[in-house]
Formats: C-alpha cells, sequence, structure tokens
C-alpha cells in the first residue's frame, strides 16, 4: 500500500512537471518578475539592491510555486482529469501531495536560480547554507501548499488567478520584502505576521546576513511549518467535499 502511494505520488509529480511547470514562460515568469519589482524600488537607491537579496530569493519561490499551482488543480478539475485520478489506487492525501510536490520542485529551481544570480551579481552570500537549504524548503512547500488551497477553493481557472494576486500581491509589500516590516504601522505588522512570506524573509534573512539568533530562526521555521500544516489540511478537506 505504501509502495502505491509512493508511485502513485512520484508519477504525480513527473506528470505535472512535464505537462505544466517546465515551460519557459513560467521559468521567465518566475526569474524576471522578481527582479524587474526589486529593480523598480531601487531606482533611487543602487546600492541598496544588495540588501533585498532574501525578499528577491522569496519571491521567486512565491510565484515559482504558486503561479502554475494555483492553476493546475483548477484546470484538471475543469477537464475531469481529477476525477480520473481518483481511480488510481491511491489516496486522495497522496494525489495532494504529490501535487504540492511538484509545485514545491519548480518553485525550488526558480528560487535556486534567483539565488545564484544574487551571489553572482549583487555581492551577497548564503552564510549558513544548510540552514538556508532549510529554509527555502520549507518555504516552497509551504508556498505550494497555500496554492493548491486556492485551487481547490474555486471553479475556473480565471478565479484562480485572480484569488492568487488577492494574497501575492500583500505580501510582496507586507511582508517585509522592500520595507522592515518594524516600520510599519502597528496594524500592518499584525497583518503581516498573519502572512507566511513574513516567516520566509526572516528566516532567508539570517542565513544570508549571518546575524543568526537560533530562537529567532526556529519561532520562523515552526511558523512556516504550521502554516503548512494548516493549508495542507484545508486543501484536503475541501477537495475531498469537492469530490464527494
Amino acid at each position: 500500500m505504501i509502495r502505491e502511494e509512493l508511485e502513485g505520488i512520484w508519477h504525480i509529480i513527473l506528470k505535472d512537471l512535464r505537462a505544466y511547470y517546465f515551460k519557459p514562460p513560467n521559468i521567465s515568469w518566475g526569474i524576471l518578475f522578481p527582479l524587474v519589482l526589486a529593480l523598480a524600488f531601487t531606482l533611487r537607491k543602487p546600492s541598496g539592491l544588495s540588501d533585498l537579496a532574501p525578499g528577491l530569493v522569496a519571491m521567486a519561490a512565491l510565484f515559482g510555486t504558486t503561479s502554475m499551482e494555483a492553476i493546475v488543480i483548477t484546470f484538471e478539475k475543469r477537464v475531469g482529469a481529477l476525477e480520473r485520478l481518483m481511480l488510481a489506487p491511491i489516496s486522495l492525501e497522496a494525489i495532494l501531495i504529490g501535487k504540492i510536490l511538484g509545485g514545491s520542485i519548480f518553485g525550488l529551481m526558480i528560487s535556486s536560480v534567483m539565488t545564484v544570480i544574487s551571489v553572482a551579481f549583487l555581492g551577497v552570500s548564503v552564510k549558513y547554507p544548510f540552514l538556508f537549504a532549510v529554509s527555502l524548503l520549507l518555504t516552497v512547500l509551504t508556498l505550494s501548499a497555500l496554492g493548491s488551497l486556492v485551487a481547490v477553493s474555486v471553479r475556473e481557472v480565471f478565479e484562480a488567478q485572480t484569488l492568487s494576486n488577492y494574497f501575492r500581491f500583500p505580501m510582496i509589500f507586507l511582508c517585509g520584502v522592500f520595507i522592515p516590516v518594524e516600520s510599519m504601522p502597528i496594524p500592518l505588522q499584525w497583518l503581516a505576521y498573519a502572512l507566511p512570506l513574513t516567516y520566509s524573509v526572516n528566516a532567508l534573512r539570517q542565513t544570508f546576513t549571518g546575524s543568526l539568533q537560533y530562537a529567532d530562526l526556529a519561532f520562523n521555521l515552526t511558523a512556516l511549518t504550521i502554516f503548512l500544516l494548516i493549508f495542507m489540511a484545508t486543501a484536503a478537506r475541501l477537495l475531498r467535499k469537492y469530490l464527494e
């Protein structure tokens, strides 16, 4: 049974990566959009671009995971492909995990490219590679699970795209990518700490700058894990309700 579940997850990942993710427009969107947005914010202070490196990696993870993750499940629901997947001898949870892992792998690839660009051209370095890898892995898993939650919450592809933008763009400006959360008004700080990208940016920034405080890093990683579990559990419940 476990072997069948793992094989099913593996084949779902391969199918999604080949059919949806590994397309030039998706790759360029995930890399170029964060760079262009960062450049627009640093026109008056070009030297400040290096300070944005952790945020650039987090943004690449955000757009790399959710741009297609929020569409893939919605599209397969629309054409009946998801129902056909249920005919396979695997559980609904395994199908959802396969979908999330497919988006996570693509997001990890895009954010890794952004990391290389940041190190090569912005003069930054990753001080704690292992902790950086753990932070980035939790980031892409959490954001991919968020994308899957969006997908199972709507019926049409355009609804998934619209709903994705409702949370992606506020997260960019509220989660410390460009402006430190501590410098925002108190109500916006509360909102920022209710969003997963805030904890991703904080964790990645510590592994970049070297100003590591293990208690803070552990708090950020724990928060991401909680978000991941909540998103997965809610998405599974909504998907089961849809298929009933």
